[in-house]
């Protein structure tokens, strides 16, 4: 490669840096918690509410809007924090999370879910979905993702 070659690596994105201390940071916080299992979730989602309410305007509103649908829809889904931001597992493993278009600099904030969703739909299937507004029916399209990824 010359020296002139631009399509060298650069590394990790600022925001990509801050979303990596944020996990270490979480992990470090559910390592030394203490107390019952219903305690740590308890903790758990006081924290998830915690950074939703920290979000900036559009991207906390949909991430209430979000939280709210989620949680209803599949009661078996414990919120956590998750590189710093909500997210949601069935036995201790992400399922979905949420990502504000903030924080990385983003058109749209980001509704995905992991390879744990079980959202198989032949060879090929989206797992990330783009959100600019939370309607009635943006609320039932996530709620039947939600439920269909946990049974």
């Amino acid at each position: 490669m010359s020296s002139t070659d631009v399509s060298k690596h650069q590394g990790f994105t600022a925001e990509e840096r801050a979303a990596m201390k944020d996990h270490a940071q979480e992990l470090k916080m559910t390592g030394a918690r203490r107390g019952s299992k219903a305690e740590r979730e308890a903790q758990a989602e006081q924290d998830v509410l915690t950074k939703i309410a920290e979000m900036q305007d559009t991207d906390r509103a949909l991430a209430e809007r979000v939280h709210a649908v989620v949680t209803a829809a599949a009661p078996a889904l414990t919120p956590k924090l998750w590189y710093g931001m909500p997210s949601y597992a069935l036995d201790g493993k992400i399922v979905c999370f949420f990502q504000c278009a903030e924080k990385f600099k983003a058109r749209y904030a980001t509704l995905g879910f992991s390879d744990q969703a079980k959202l198989d739909d032949g060879p090929m299937w989206a797992s990330g979905f783009a959100l600019t507004e939370v309607t009635a029916e943006v609320e039932e399209r996530i709620a039947a993702l939600v439920k269909r990824a946990v049974s």
